[in-house]
């Protein structure tokens, strides 16, 4: 074994042919736990032979030649940083906010800077570090980077709780608008199936007939855009998983618009649009939803609370493309 800064070099024995990638890599690498070196392997940090391999179960062969990226260690802390937050309502214990599109919710390999965390300590000072855990002071649920909408954010410990056990127990109420391509049909209905990482890519999630994590989705046709091509959908959500209604939408035949890991653009349904609808379409960066609306019950006061937000200008720009068909 060979060390180039943060580049762990290996080769592969005969004595050691047919075992597994993470096994293999624990056995040369004591000072990284398998969880760790799991991690980086589905994150995409190792190389056999020239070729990046995401399969931490995937066999070693005898003369391979392994080589592992392994990151820089991140700060033990966030620390704040002067981002604008567009607050909706703020007390001693919580704070509900409208999460602009691009902001990533929390410090992670790849943006362990600039994101909604950061602002939040930036915010609070000090008092928030740590409530809910180390690296997601204060969070109590996530968006999608690309996803925009109302988010609430816990300030103390004993409101995090209650907030953590209301989202588990579904005591509170959430509604998403999406764009959609296609007019689901029935315009309104239930959508189930067990959400779970996809066998396919590591990266996505799917319905899955095995394993996976009960989920369901109710939606409604909101309104029927460039005669039937496209739709606006409102999406209640029972549970909630990751991708989830991404997954359900694609799953149900109507994926999102714009949407870069899910979405399936079919050539028939953009020539069915006007060349300025087609090239609002090919412009949009993201996946067209937004987190329209949350209430629940405020863990303090006992008051029910509802914050509402319309569409983001981007959004509303591609609605109205699609509208003038």
């Amino acid at each position: 074994m060979t060390v180039d800064d943060t580049r762990q070099k290996l080769e592969v024995s005969a004595e050691e042919a047919g075992q597994r990638l993470d096994r293999f890599l624990t056995a040369h690498l004591p000072d990284l736990s398998r969880s760790r070196l799991k991690a980086l392997i589905e994150d995409g940090h190792l190389q056999v032979d020239g070729a990046t391999i995401m399969q931490p179960s995937a066999r070693v062969k005898q003369g391979q030649r392994l080589e592992l990226h392994v990151p820089e260690a991140a700060p033990a802390l966030p620390e704040g940083e002067a981002i604008p937050l567009d607050i909706l309502f703020e007390d001693e214990h919580l704070l509900v906010l409208n999460k602009p599109a691009g902001l990533v919710v929390h410090p992670a390999p790849g943006n362990m800077t600039g994101t909604l965390v950061n602002a939040l300590i930036a915010h609070c000072g000090d008092s928030l570090k740590g409530i809910g855990g180390i690296k997601r002071p204060g969070i109590v649920h996530r968006l999608d980077k690309d996803t925009s909408g109302v988010m609430v954010v816990a300030k103390t410990e004993a409101v995090h709780k209650a907030l953590v056990d209301a989202f588990a127990k579904r005591d509170l109420e959430r509604r998403y608008l999406a764009l959609v391509w296609g007019l689901p049909a029935p315009s309104s209905g239930r959508i189930e199936g067990n959400i779970g990482r996809s066998p396919r890519n590591r990266k996505k999630m799917a319905v899955v007939t095995s394993g996976g994590r009960e989920a369901a989705t109710r939606y409604r046709v909101l309104e029927s855009l460039a005669q039937g091509t496209a739709a606006l959908v409102e999406c209640k959500l029972e549970t909630g998983r990751t991708h989830q209604i991404r997954v359900h939408m694609t799953e149900a035949g109507y994926p999102l618009i714009g949407d870069p890991l899910y979405g399936r653009t079919s050539q028939a349904r953009m020539r069915a649009l006007t060349a300025a609808a087609q090239s609002a379409v090919k412009a949009f960066p993201r996946q067209a939803l937004h987190a329209a609306s949350l209430g629940f019950r405020h863990p303090a006061s006992c008051e029910c609370l509802e914050f509402v937000t319309e569409l983001p200008s981007d959004i509303q720009v591609l609605k109205d493309s699609l509208e003038a068909l």
